[in-house]
């Protein structure tokens, strides 16, 4: 079965997600990705907008120190985060989800998924997935913190995560300055980055 990964972080840079696919080093990560056992590229990509907020927290990743990007798990529909959605294999998926959670051989029940809307399957970082609706025929998923973002401590993403996001933002259409508009009142990085020094490398 084909899904669609609805990314959100630096999955939004295709050759970043291709890590995850490929088992390569993402530019600017310390680790090197397992990769999936197939390793077929995605078989459509484009730009995706969510009405769920986008914040950083976390203290440290792979990244380096800094915090990473989640959603909230409620749709708000004033808030807009930009995504991008791959389509591809249902197997593929739940092979990513087992790599952003450090934890090979996860098994997701998608079906359950839809039934539920979202699903808390790991402890891990990105440990509950969300069901945003179908398009073309082919259910949407993502995945973000198990915990609700009203209980999350914000903190200032690394540059090299930032300017992969950025980079990733640039290939879905945007130009610099509403990369900069779109960045600068997240949570994280309102406060901690102005326009000049907000580091996307474009």
């Amino acid at each position: 079965m084909d899904v669609w990964y609805v990314s959100y972080g630096s999955n939004l840079c295709e050759d970043r997600f291709m890590c995850y696919i490929n088992g390569d080093i993402p530019h600017g990560s310390e680790t090197r990705e397992l990769g999936c056992i197939d390793k077929t590229a995605p078989k459509r990509s484009v730009l995706a907008e969510l009405p769920y907020p986008l914040y950083f927290a976390k203290e440290r990743s792979k990244w380096g120190t800094g915090g990473v990007a989640f959603i909230g798990h409620d749709p708000i529909e004033s808030e807009r985060t930009l995504g991008r959605k791959y389509l591809i294999t249902d197997e593929q998926f739940s092979e990513i989800v087992a790599q952003e959670n450090k934890q090979p051989g996860l098994e997701i029940d998608l079906q359950r998924v839809i039934r539920e809307g979202s699903l808390t399957i790991t402890e891990g970082w990105y440990g509950t997935i969300i069901y945003l609706g179908e398009e073309v025929g082919f259910p949407m998923f993502t995945f973000t913190a198990n915990t609700p973002m009203d209980e999350a401590i914000f903190s200032k993403p690394s540059e090299a995560y930032i300017t992969t996001i950025g980079r990733g933002l640039t290939e879905l259409g945007l130009n610099e300055e509403e990369v900069k508009d779109y960045f600068l009142h997240k949570r994280g990085i309102e406060g901690n980055f102005t326009s000049d020094t907000l580091p996307f490398g474009i």
